[in-house]
């Protein structure tokens, strides 16, 4: 076992040792010697070693702490089952949550509600102004309505850890709703950046294929997910299904800018063609700052939370999970104020003498 300050300190202690266990930044546990003495001694439950962290690690003060299984007799190959229960006790009762985590349950709670609440309100608007809704509201809809699930699963999911140690069927119902929240989330951006349903009935060819792609990518990247949680980093393949992952993602990313930018494009053309520049400009200002919202949304959420979660000292480590999702909220709220269903939405009801000409061409 070793702190996880320690860890890269370890691998260099690995360049001058044969052994893990010879390496001066462990806390060795016990070897197999011990389990073959508790087999000769006919031990029905096998071994059992039960430590205090503050026992066996000099000036201990706490943090993350990695558990480890070496085999310096390379290249045997051992078989064994081993349960490991790791918990804190707070109060003298036990919680299988790091310091770090303890938070999640109660704040994922307060998230679902605000979800809930953003949901609602936003509900209303497209009912209000069912008049000027249109199918892109609904999927809106149904994507904040995913969401919030995914959190009330979040919620559920680390306050039975805390309590048992195990997610008892509620990692299942998160699996189910990260997994339609991933679809709807690229898929919504994808028809808002094309202009789908509220200024266009249908997709162009291009545009299609930008679903056809993103689509079967996050099916596979939530696939990835699943796997890379039900597996540990002991398994072979969880690196590389990791770094599969990471790689997914960002080309999921960089592929929904794609429609953003080419309505971008045709708007621009046609505010110096046709005879309604004025809207055509104020369309286009919509769509560079959807633009700038979304590149804004993926670096935040992909870089920024990364390097808070690496950074962080260990007992506010959820602050990186809080970060990411109050930016998520805060992205669905503004993408809903800029493309709310409204009658006099000044977005879409310009008329060419409001903007100077001048102004005009200066903009474009």
């Amino acid at each position: 076992m070793t702190t996880s300050e320690a860890e890269a300190q370890l691998e260099v202690d690995l360049s001058h040792v044969e052994c893990a266990l010879d390496a001066e930044n462990v806390v060795k546990l016990f070897t197999f010697d011990k389990v073959e003495e508790d087999r000769k001694a006919g031990k029905p439950e096998g071994t059992v070693f039960t430590g205090e962290l503050k026992e066996l690690i000099t000036d201990y003060q706490g943090g993350e702490f990695s558990l480890f299984f070496v085999n310096c007799q390379a290249p045997t190959v051992v078989s064994f089952d081993i349960r490991v229960s790791l918990y804190n006790v707070r109060n003298g009762v036990m919680d299988y949550l790091s310091v770090g985590e303890g938070t999640l349950p109660t704040m994922y709670m307060v998230l679902f509600v605000l979800f809930c609440m953003s949901a609602a309100l936003w509900s209303a608007v497209v009912v209000k102004a069912r008049a000027n809704a249109h199918r892109i509201h609904i999927f809106m809809i149904i994507l904040v309505a995913f969401k919030s699930l995914t959190l009330l699963s979040q919620a559920g999911m680390y306050h039975l850890i805390r309590i048992h140690g195990h997610p008892e069927g509620w990692n299942i119902a998160f699996y189910v709703f990260t997994f339609m929240r991933g679809i709807l989330f690229f898929s919504v951006v994808v028809l808002v950046g094309t202009g789908w349903s509220y200024m266009k009935p249908l997709l162009a060819e291009k545009e299609k294929r930008i679903l056809m792609v993103v689509i079967p990518l996050q099916v596979f990247a939530e696939v990835a997910i699943i796997i890379l949680d039900e597996n540990t980093p002991a398994s072979r393949s969880w690196f590389t299904w990791r770094d599969i992952l990471h790689l997914v993602d960002i080309i999921c990313c960089c592929a929904i800018l794609f429609p953003i930018v080419w309505s971008i494009k045709h708007l621009r053309e046609a505010s110096q063609s046709d005879g309604k520049a004025a809207r055509s400009l104020v369309k286009l200002t919509l769509f560079r700052q959807f633009y700038v919202m979304v590149v804004s949304y993926i670096y935040f959420t992909r870089i920024v939370v990364y390097l808070l979660k690496s950074t962080m000292p260990f007992q506010y480590v959820w602050i990186s999970d809080a970060a990411g999702e109050l930016a998520t909220l805060a992205f669905y709220v503004m993408t809903g104020l800029k493309f709310r269903p409204h009658a006099n939405n000044p977005y879409f009801l310009v008329n060419d003498s409001d903007i100077d000409p001048q102004e005009l061409a200066r903009y474009v």
